[in-house]
């Protein structure tokens, strides 16, 4: 029997949470909160929520983290590698933020179930296989660079998630983070800065436009298809030699082969994630320890001197847009866009940098100091 930390107390939390007591291998040892535990009744499992992070590790064999907090997994995550406790994670803002710092500091691998791990788990399929992978994607089924309060209020209520969340996915911070993982992890690269995001109903047709624009450029490219008709998943577009079998076991004619995965079930699907851990496997999906791409904080509107903003990924004032780091590294990523002064005037649609803000020290600002110095 293992026993499993988790690490927030959001939608994954409490999926998984009840999913591990099914399993007669695992055991929840703890569930890490920020929150008040006398208020958390409502929590399955109430008896395990702690808000000591050194009891969790001292009662784990592995830790799940999934705040999707960048500032917070970082403070802790550190500290549980130094603890040389193994770390699962459903939190690609934290990757594309200071991840690749922690590559050589212990095992942490993002999970399988979302979009990243996903691709992540199609790509080694497809290897196996003999594909050579061209494009690395993402299906999203609706785009609003700037939604109302009133719609992410309604449609937060609607699928009972959080009003941060439901708007980083509806703006595309969201996407842009989790492709800008793959880009990385997977050693591909992006087209153009905010990616091209592909209108296209037909996964087939518009994967192969977008193997054209990785040709062009002469490397595998991360992006996505935004389709409402398209189901919930992602897709590889490969090229393979053996073009005749692949006619006959009906993939087409080729050149280009689209192998896709038409579901990703989140927090079901960690469960085989901390498995592929426990027995001694390698890591699912990481930053890379030289990222190329990171996320930028673009301005959803006007924004004024001295004006307060408490967070960026899900907010009303800002979103995330996928950027080559070598063309700005004055950029601050939206990872860290967290309890910041406005210290310049900035116009809806620009790209905030860290001379435009004042921004507190924290132990993510410094690493990523650490890691944008070695870019």
């Amino acid at each position: 029997m293992y026993n499993i930390g988790v690490i927030g107390t959001g939608f994954i939390a409490r999926g998984l949470t009840r999913l591990l007591e099914q399993h007669k291998d695992y055991s929840v040892s703890g569930i890490l909160t920020r929150t008040d535990i006398d208020n958390r009744h409502d929590f399955p499992l109430y008896n395990k929520l702690t808000n000591n992070l050194q009891d969790l590790i001292n009662s784990s064999d592995l830790i799940v983290e999934c705040s999707g907090d960048v500032l917070y997994s970082t403070d802790n995550i550190e500290k549980i590698l130094e603890n040389d406790i193994p770390v699962v994670t459903m939190n690609s803002e934290f990757h594309v933020t200071t991840g690749s710092y922690f590559i050589d500091k212990g095992i942490v691998t993002e999970g399988d179930g979302d979009q990243p791990g996903a691709l992540a788990t199609l790509h080694e399929e497809a290897i196996e296989m003999g594909f050579t992978p061209l494009v690395y994607g993402n299906i999203k089924g609706f785009l609003n660079e700037n939604p109302t309060l009133e719609d992410m209020e309604y449609w937060a209520k609607k699928a009972n998630i959080s009003l941060p969340m439901v708007t980083s996915f509806t703006d595309g911070t969201k996407i842009q983070i989790e492709q800008t993982l793959i880009a990385n992890g997977l050693n591909a690269d992006i087209v153009q800065d905010g990616l091209v995001g592909l209108p296209y109903d037909d996964m087939i047709l518009g994967g192969n436009i977008l193997a054209s624009k990785a040709k062009n450029i002469n490397s595998p490219i991360s992006d996505y298809i935004l389709s409402a008709k398209l189901p919930a998943g992602v897709f590889l577009v490969a090229e393979h030699p053996q073009k005749e079998a692949l006619q006959y076991l009906k993939l087409g004619d080729g050149p280009y082969y689209v192998l896709d995965r038409t579901f990703h079930l989140c927090h079901l699907e960690i469960v085989k994630t901390i498995k592929r851990i426990l027995a001694g496997g390698k890591i699912l999906l990481n930053n890379s320890r030289n990222p190329r791409i990171s996320v930028a904080t673009i301005a959803k509107r006007d924004l004024k001197v001295g004006e307060f903003i408490e967070r960026g990924i899900g907010s009303f004032d800002v979103r995330g847009e996928a950027m080559k780091i070598a063309d700005d590294k004055s950029h601050i990523p939206i990872g860290l866009f967290d309890n910041i002064t406005i210290t310049k005037d900035i116009k809806a649609g620009e790209r905030i940098s860290f001379d435009d803000i004042d921004i507190p020290q924290s132990r993510a600002l410094e690493i990523w100091g650490e890691i944008i110095s070695k870019a």
